[in-house]
């Protein structure tokens, strides 16, 4: 069951991976743009439940929050267009639940490391270097999910830039998510042994980071609407 897991994991992170960029570069809201955003949905859905799975039977906690992460945002970035404008339900306050319970572990975990505690969360690979880094952008990340979250279920919905803003970050970063998972992790275990992770793994998550970053200024500055 593990192996299969593996496979079905590494399978759906390629299927998503490819599907992902497509959406990314079609033009919004058209047919193309859909279709592959709905495989992408599924795919990277798919591929955080087998990391979950995995997660648990590895006894890895980090990777049993990511894994859960990554499934929230894709579902939330989803139900965001699902939803009309100015609108939301219960879907949105069980996200904020959850944002919530992801950002609190995260939290003491990211404290613990600044302060030289002694880390209450297992993971399989150590909290140094960019791993050290990731706890910290992911305890950001998850603090700004947890107040986007709030702010739309005391608002009631969103409408706009920000409903499209809201969809696109979220989408984008399970995106991200999905290429530091392929280039990071399951590239290097398929290339020889001498070959050791470098800086040039992270391109790939650094170019969609500024795709994100060029995407949210075009949708919140410049008055750009999906039609």
């Amino acid at each position: 069951m593990t192996i299969l897991a593996y496979v079905l994991h590494i399978g759906g992170g390629t299927i998503g991976l490819a599907s992902g960029l497509v959406a990314a570069f079609a033009r919004k809201g058209g047919y193309l743009h859909r279709k592959a955003g709905t495989v992408f949905v599924v795919s990277m859905l798919a591929i955080a439940t087998f990391a979950i799975y995995l997660a648990i039977v590895l006894s890895d906690q980090v990777n049993l929050f990511i894994g859960t992460f990554a499934f929230y945002l894709v579902a939330t970035a989803w139900m965001t267009v699902r939803r009309g404008e100015g609108t939301s339900g219960l879907f949105e306050k069980i996200a904020l639940f959850v944002a919530l319970g992801l950002c609190a572990p995260f939290s003491i975990l990211a404290f613990q490391l600044v302060t030289g505690m002694t880390p209450s969360i297992k993971s399989t690979v150590p909290f140094e270097g960019p791993v050290l880094i990731a706890i910290y952008i992911f305890t950001s990340v998850l603090a700004l999910a947890a107040i986007g979250d709030a702010r739309l279920v005391l608002g009631g919905g969103l409408s706009g830039a920000p409903r499209i803003g809201r969809h696109l970050w979220r989408m984008c970063l399970g995106l991200t998510l999905a290429a530091g998972s392929f280039f990071t992790n399951a590239l290097p275990r398929l290339l020889p042994p001498p070959v050791h992770i470098t800086p040039i793994f992270f391109l790939p998550q650094l170019l969609l980071l500024c795709f994100l970053i060029f995407w949210l200024i075009r949708v919140r500055l410049t008055g750009w609407r999906q039609s």
